[in-house]
This record gives structure tokens, sequence and C-alpha cells, in this order.
């Protein structure tokens, strides 16, 4: 009897070693790497951006206007990005995920694999083609100039006409190389993002800086100080420039699938989008 119980004994412990081992396999408990397939299937898709430049995307404290949590922060991200991510994110049937990430560090993010793409108002231009691939777009817009209400520049209706005036863009930008086309202006050193522009221009740093129509609507409605100027006579941009697209690495299999998705967005679609993202944005951005 005890031989007998022996055997049953050893297998019985055969049979949940064999089971562990599949389970170990196959199971839900393993830490999986961000965009990477999960055991149970789920995905996540990891987008970087700068949660700091509204309406495209900015930072708030609260999940309010379907605002998305940052990973690893108390704060969550909002803004027309964020909706698009939300989109493509439901079109991969993937989870989202937010990191937030200073505009100098989106690419070698995004080169290295920290995140999955880059959805941060950026522009497909030639020179961020050579390393990164981009999506079809999903917006487009005009340069502009944000400058003060009431102040020297507010009736202006071409660009030379801020010749000596004092101007200024966000580091590593294409709006920042347009600048030169402004004969005689005083082209101060670039800043990091546009909350420092818009406090550089409120305390009288700066006379004005180059934007996009929705940043700049985005500043008016926030700042009653702020006005912005849409040119007669304005800047020579190419296509790329002034659209907006989502950066992906080389080769990634999620370009086709994205493009689809954008695909499907209607351009009122899009304009109720970015409509509802001026509103909804924090007065403090």
């Amino acid at each position: 009897m005890r031989r007998r119980l022996s055997i049953l004994l050893i297998l019985s412990l055969l049979a949940v070693t064999v089971l562990t081992g599949c389970s170990s396999s196959g199971g839900t408990g393993a830490e999986v790497p961000a965009g990477s397939e999960s055991p149970a299937g789920s995905e996540k898709f990891v987008v970087g951006l700068e949660a700091g430049y509204p309406p495209f995307n900015w930072t708030q404290m609260d999940d309010s206007n379907g605002a998305v949590a940052i990973e690893g922060t108390a704060e969550y991200a909002g803004g027309y990005d964020v909706e698009i991510a939300k989109k493509i994110a439901e079109g991969l049937g993937r989870e989202l995920v937010i990191v937030k990430t200073e505009w100098d560090g989106l690419l070698p993010a995004l080169t290295s694999g920290m995140i999955d793409s880059i959805v941060a108002g950026m522009s497909p231009t030639a020179e961020r083609a050579q390393s990164i691939d981009f999506s079809d777009n999903y917006y487009k817009s005009d340069l502009v100039m944000v400058v003060k209400s009431g102040g020297a520049y507010e009736n202006a209706t071409s660009i030379q006409d801020f010749s000596g005036a004092k101007v200024t863009a966000q580091l590593n930008t294409f709006h920042y190389t347009v600048i030169d086309q402004i004969e005689g202006v005083v082209k101060e050193t670039a800043m990091d993002n546009f909350p420092a522009m818009r406090v550089a221009l409120e305390s009288g740093i700066i006379d004005g800086y180059v934007s996009e129509r929705p940043e700049a609507v985005s500043a008016a409605a926030a700042n009653s100080n702020f006005t912005f100027i849409e040119f007669e006579d304005g800047f020579e941009t190419s296509d790329d420039d002034t659209a907006i697209a989502v950066g992906l690495q080389k080769g990634s299999e999620l370009t086709e699938k994205i493009n689809e998705i954008l695909a499907g967005i209607s351009e009122e679609e899009r304009q109720e989008i970015m409509d509802n993202a001026i509103v909804n944005q924090p007065a403090a951005q």
C-alpha cells in the first residue's frame, strides 16, 4: 500500500511539474515590454509627446475631457494629438500609453524603441525622414506670428513688417529656420517650448514668435494680451513643413495600418476634434 501511494505521489508531482512548465511559457504574469504583444494577446501602443503644445497636446491634473494618464506620473495629457492617438490605439486594438517626453528627446526615444510612435504635432520634414518614417498627414496648418494685442506689430500684414523685431520659435523646428526670411529681423535664441515663449512675449523679451495657427488660436484664447498675424505675404514653406504626421520607426509594421485608421477620420471630424481641443485647453497654458 505504501509503495502504491509513493508511486501515485511521484506521478502527481510529475504532472504538476509538466503543467507548471506549460504555464510559465504562456501565462499572463510575465512582465511585457511596452509595445510588444503580451502572453494574453493584448498590446500597448506607446506614444511620446511633450504635453506642452496646446491645443495639440498639454498637461492637466485630471482625466476631464478625455485626457489620458501620463505613464509614471500623477498627470494627464489632453489635446488634439491625444484624441488622434486614442483613435489609432483603438483601431490597432492596443492599450494607449502616453509617455511625456521633451521635444528634443522624441526622436531618440523612438529610434531606441522606448516609444512606438510620436504623435506630437510633428511635421514630416525631409531631415526627420532620414531617421524615422511618417504616416500620412493627420493635420495641416499655416504659419502665423503670435504678438501682443495692441502692440507695435498687431497690424502687420507681411513678414517683412517684422524687420527690426525680436522674433523666436521653438528649438529644433522648421519654425525657427523660416525667421531668416525676414530681412533685418533680430533672431532671438530658440526656446525649448511654447509656454516659455508665451512668458517671453508677455514680458517683452520678444516681440513675437512663429507658430502654427491652432497654437496661436490657443494662445490668444488663453491670454487676452495675445493675438496673431495671418500674413497676406507670409513665409515660404513646403507642404511637408506645414503638415503633421505620426512618427514611426524605419520600416515599422504599424505604418500601413495607421494610415488606414487615419483615412477613416474625415476632415470634418478632424476639425471638430481641433475645435474641441481649443475650447478644452487649460487656461494656464
